[in-house]
């Protein structure tokens, strides 16, 4: 199963216009009664070759410092989950949460 806060190895292409690609790690944020039931799972992709931003979120995974995309939030089919990769900080998982609430908030 997949639950949140689990990082995984997921493959974006194909890519349209300025959506994220290339097979690269994201992080679950869907909540895990979501990923019991649906076929599909939402997620945030991390990098290590972009600008921080108010919205990005610094962490570190696996000994490399990166960003959390959350802007670049979107639901996949389970299908283009290569593999887990591990679990994020507790801490980070929050504070990437909070800022997908702060990005929805009226």
């Amino acid at each position: 199963m997949v639950s949140r806060g689990e990082v995984w190895l997921v493959t974006f292409d194909p890519p349209i216009g300025s959506e994220i690609h290339k097979t690269r790690p994201a992080l679950v944020v869907s909540p895990d009664d979501l990923n019991r039931s649906l076929p599909m799972v939402t997620i945030v992709p991390l990098t290590s070759g972009s600008h921080p931003t108010r919205f990005r979120v610094p962490a570190n995974f696996l000994g490399r410092s990166g960003l959390i995309l959350p802007e670049q939030m979107r639901s996949v089919d389970r299908r283009r989950l290569v593999k887990q990769l591990g679990q994020i900080d507790e801490a980070v998982l929050h504070r990437t949460l909070a800022v997908l609430r702060n990005l929805f908030a009226p």
